[in-house]
Order: C-alpha cells, then structure tokens, then sequence
C-alpha cells in the first residue's frame, strides 16, 4: 500500500524536532498572533496530534467514524490551558505527540488507513499539514525577532 503521508508527516515531524531543540526559553515565549505564544502553539500541535491518535486507537477497535469538532471554538478554549503548560513541557509534548502518532499511523492495517481515507479529511493522515502550517509561523517570528526578515 503506498503512505505518501509516511514521508511527509517524518519531514515535519524531524523540523519540528530539529527547532525545538534550537529554541531557547525565550524564543518559546515570543509572542505569534492572536494571543499565542510559540510554546502555546506547540501546546496546541501537541493536542491535536493527541486527539487524532486518540480516534486512530478508537477506530481501530470500533471501526472509522465521523468525529467533527469546531475547531475554531476548540482552539479558542485550549488557548488558556495551553498558556499555562511550561514552555520546554509544551515544546517536548509537540514533539513526543507527533513522534507518537506517526509511528501509530505507520503500522496501521491497510484496510484502517483506506476507512480513514474514505472520511476525505487529508489531516487524519497528512499530520505534516498542521505541523507545516505552525511550525512555518513559529519559523517567521523567529526570523523577525532575529532580524532575518
């Protein structure tokens, strides 16, 4: 069975690694938009990666369903929770998350991934997506705050 989520979500995964591992405490704590700090976004990675090995274990045992979420009211109510993780937490939960995940995506049946495939949300699968998009953000604050821009 061909995963090109494989490829993609390991990519993500050792960026996300590799600039963790570079920032420092201060960095974490560099503001983003909305509220956000680098360390809450991460808190906020960490979640969602955790929500989806979450329905990846229930599916596996009860089979794929539908599991809809207003995301926007979700991340607006984790925005306090994930302000109040320490820094380096957060930063570590993003990355053992997603470490997490993968490895479960990666040894799941062929008929699994083709159940959750039929749900048409590339995000199930695709985590590098989400990752992509907050880690190039965190990556562009970083950039400004060190006058690379």
């Amino acid at each position: 069975m061909n995963r090109p989520f494989v490829a993609e979500n390991t990519r993500e995964r050792k960026r996300l690694r590799t600039l963790v591992s570079k920032m420092t405490d201060v960095e974490l704590n560099l503001p983003l938009t909305e509220g956000w700090t680098i360390a809450s976004a991460l808190a906020h990675l960490a979640f969602w990666d955790q929500r989806a090995l979450v329905l990846l274990r229930k599916w596996q045992k009860s089979g794929v369903a539908e599991s809809p979420s207003d995301t926007d009211a979700t991340n607006d109510a984790l925005l306090p929770l994930c302000l109040a993780i320490a820094p380096r937490i957060a930063a570590n939960l993003a990355v053992s998350s997603a470490e997490t995940i993968d490895r479960e995506l990666e040894k799941a049946s062929p008929d699994l991934i083709k159940e959750i495939e039929g749900l048409g949300d590339e995000f199930r699968l695709y985590r590098s997506k989400h990752r992509k998009l907050h880690l190039d953000e965190i990556e562009s604050a970083l950039q400004v705050r060190h006058g690379k821009t």
